[in-house]
Order: structure tokens, then C-alpha cells, then sequence
């Protein structure tokens, strides 16, 4: 007689315990199993200790949580689809209509665009603030700010902030602040624990701090991830529940590729900032240039603020970007783009290949917040894994390009 589906389905056999091996298994699940009704009705999805739906967490999801925990110097973490989810989420959970959110005039383009788009509709007023000046974030929070975001070093443009200083800004007004710490991937400084000369003050950072595991803790270019981390038990509660409501939720398979490339993130990170550190300044002397914008290097906006924080030998991103000198026409930059050949035309980073993007600098600023200093056009790279001696021949030859 042929097996019934019934047979397949509820099959007697179960794997003994006690495997172990290097990798955790995967586990995938919507509907979680209950040995009774009163399993059922005493199990509180809020925290780690069982398990309800698969949407509130399994043994997979739980133990990424924990590990990015544990690298962003967090008590508790919450997984979204995404980077930009994460900052969304955010929001969502903190803001109601009447709020006012403040942004870094350098923000995350996407953030920049959410807040003018779907929180404005949502009734949540925003402003954008210089970040190089805390006085002005100071002098733009009032009685509807709830929120304010942190970003370092700023999108694109690269100009690393005085972030202990926007912090305590933030703190001695009582206002949540949110840093994007996607750059410094929980390894070239603390986002909790901030400071300067190379003293670290417990607490001082941001509130919450959010990561975008799409770039240096995926590795490969090949997942979208986002992770909210908090040490205050209060306002993470007050986040999961607003992540549930939500229905905010990471496939099991994108975990698992996260938690394999976690134990190489710092390996990775700072081979590829060394690589950037080489090239930026190689790129620095050429007669085409007119700023090499990163913040480990001498000049760039910033750098003293980076030094403070991270130390004379502290790590940096493998991000940096250069301004052509203003004598290159954008076309003759898009040739220069167009002409590389091992650095691809893409956006993101934080993967093995090298990226490129144009981007038209004043038409993401605010002009009350003055103008761009510099007049050329700009170009971001993105460092991958590729030979650093590679990665320069590839820019020497493009540069030909530019006429």
C-alpha cells in the first residue's frame, strides 16, 4: 500500500539530540507548536524565553538578535527587511501626528524622502539641522520635537560629526535620539557609549541605534536587513510592539547567510578600509581632484571629530568619496564612471566588489543650511575585496577617460 499524506505529514520519526556543528540550524516556521492549551495561553511573545508565531521570532531570528546585540553594545535587538525598515520602524513606533522629527542635512537620502513624504502626510512636521554644528540642532528643537536621528559619517558627502556633543544635546533637552551606525558596523566605535581624546563615557551616545546588516555583516551583496537595537527595556518594549503591530519580519534564510558572515565582518571590515585608506590617498595627488572626503584622512570634513572618537589608529569604512576638479564636465565624470571596469556601477556597499555612483550634491541639501563648498562633481566609492594594486590601476585607466 502507497504512504498517505497523513503518514508524511505526522511521521513518528524524530532526529535524536545532541548534533552540533559550526553553523546553527535554520529554522522556518509561521505556525509554532504548542505541547497544551495552557502553553498556548501562558507563552508571552514579547521576550526570549518561548516561542508563539514565527513572525514574533524562532531559534534562527532570536540568535541573530542576540549576536548583533552583543556587536552594537545593546541589551535587545528587533530584525526588519531592511536598513531603510529600520529607520522606518522607528518612526513609526516614536512619532504621532503633531511630533516633529529633526534629520542631519546630510541624512540618508530614503530617510530624507520618508519624512517628507509619509510622515508629512501623517501629520509629523520635520527639520533638517546642520550636523557639524550642535549649537543649531540645539537651536532647532522645540516642543514638538520627539525624535531626533544621528548619522555618521553623513550620507555621501562623508563629514563625520561631533556625535558625543549632538548626543548631549539630545540627552540634556530629553529628547530620543536615533543613530545610524550602518558605517561604523558596530566596530569603529560604540553608538551607546560615545566620547572624546580617547575616553569613553558610558551612555553617552544615542538611545537607539540602528544598522543596516544589508551592507558589512551580510557581506555579499545578496541580502536586505535591518536591525533596531536599544539598551533601555522600556523603549524596546515600546518599539516590539509597535514591530508587531507592524508585521515587520526577516526570512530565515537571510538569517542564516547573516549569522555565516558574521564571524568574518571585522576581518572584512578592515581589509577593506585599509584598501580605501591606500586608494583615497592615491586619489588625493591626482592633478583631477579636487577633495578626496573621508573621514580617517587629514583635510576632509570632520576628521578631527573621527579622530576624537576613534582613535589616531581607529577604524574607518571602506566608503569614501572624491569631488573632480570643477574643469570636468558631469559627462566627462559618467565617462569616467562608465570606463571602470572592476569598480561596477551600483549602490549599496559593504560587498566583495567595488562600487561606483555620480550624485548631484546640491540638489540634496538644503540651501537654508548653506551651499555646497565645492563646485566639481561627485563620485562615491565603495571598497570590496578586490587587490588594492587592482583597484588603482582600474581608477588610473577610467581617469583617462575624463579628456
Amino acid at each position: 500500500m502507497p504512504a498517505r499524506p497523513t503518514d508524511l505529514i505526522h511521521h513518528r520519526y524524530v532526529p535524536p539530540a545532541g548534533f552540533e556543528a559550526l553553523q546553527p540550524g535554520v529554522f522556518k516556521a509561521s505556525t509554532v507548536l504548542f505541547p497544551n492549551v495552557a502553553a498556548l495561553r501562558a507563552r508571552d511573545w514579547k521576550h526570549k524565553d518561548g516561542y508563539t508565531y514565527g513572525l514574533h521570532g524562532t531559534p534562527t531570528t532570536f540568535l541573530l538578535e542576540e549576536r548583533i546585540a552583543t556587536l552594537e553594545g545593546a541589551r535587545h535587538c528587533l530584525l526588519v527587511p531592511s536598513g531603510l525598515a529600520a529607520i522606518s520602524a522607528v518612526n513609526c513606533a516614536l512619532l504621532a501626528a503633531g511630533d516633529e522629527v529633526l534629520l542631519p542635512d546630510n541624512v540618508y537620502g530614503p530617510s530624507k524622502a520618508l519624512a517628507e513624504g509619509e510622515l508629512a502626510r501623517w501629520g509629523v512636521s520635520h527639520q533638517r539641522y546642520d550636523p557639524m554644528k550642535p549649537a543649531d540642532l540645539e537651536r532647532r528643537i522645540g516642543p514638538k520635537t520627539r525624535l531626533v536621528w544621528l548619522e555618521a559619517p553623513g550620507s555621501v558627502t562623508m563629514e563625520f560629526p561631533p556625535l558625543a556633543q549632538l548626543a548631549q544635546v539630545c540627552r540634556q533637552r530629553g529628547i530620543t535620539s536615533a543613530l545610524d551606525n550602518t558605517w561604523g558596523a558596530g566596530l569603529a566605535f560604540n553608538g551607546f557609549d560615545l566620547g572624546t581624546g580617547g575616553r569613553v563615557a558610558p551612555g553617552s551616545g544615542a538611545d537607539i541605534v540602528v544598522h543596516a546588516l544589508t551592507k558589512y555583516p551580510s557581506g555579499g551583496g545578496d541580502v536586505l536587513m535591518g536591525s533596531i537595537a536599544t539598551r533601555d527595556d522600556a523603549l524596546h518594549i515600546k518599539l516590539k510592539l509597535s514591530h508587531m503591530r507592524m508585521g515587520w519580519g526577516v526570512g530565515a534564510n537571510d538569517t542564516e547567510s547573516v549569522l555565516r558572515s558574521l564571524p568574518s565582518l571585522e576581518l572584512r571590515y578592515r581589509a577593506q578600509d585599509a584598501s580605501a585608506r591606500a586608494l583615497a590617498r592615491w586619489l588625493q595627488a591626482r592633478p583631477e581632484v579636487a577633495q578626496v572626503l573621508h573621514p580617517a584622512l587629514e583635510g576632509s570634513p570632520g576628521h578631527e571629530h573621527w579622530r576624537a572618537l576613534c582613535g589616531d589608529d581607529g577604524l574607518a569604512a571602506g566608503l569614501f568619496s572624491v569631488v573632480f576638479h570643477e574643469r570636468h564636465e558631469p559627462a566627462q565624470v559618467d565617462a569616467f564612471c562608465d570606463a571602470l571596469r572592476l569598480f561596477r556601477l551600483g549602490y549599496s556597499w559593504g560587498g566583495p566588489v567595488s562600487l561606483a555612483v555620480p550624485y548631484d550634491i546640491p540638489s540634496m541639501r538644503s540651501a537654508q543650511l548653506g551651499t555646497w563648498p565645492y563646485r566639481g562633481v561627485l563620485v562615491r566609492l565603495a571598497i570590496g575585496l578586490e587587490d588594492t594594486a587592482d583597484l588603482q590601476a582600474d581608477l588610473e585607466q577610467a581617469l583617462r577617460a575624463l579628456g
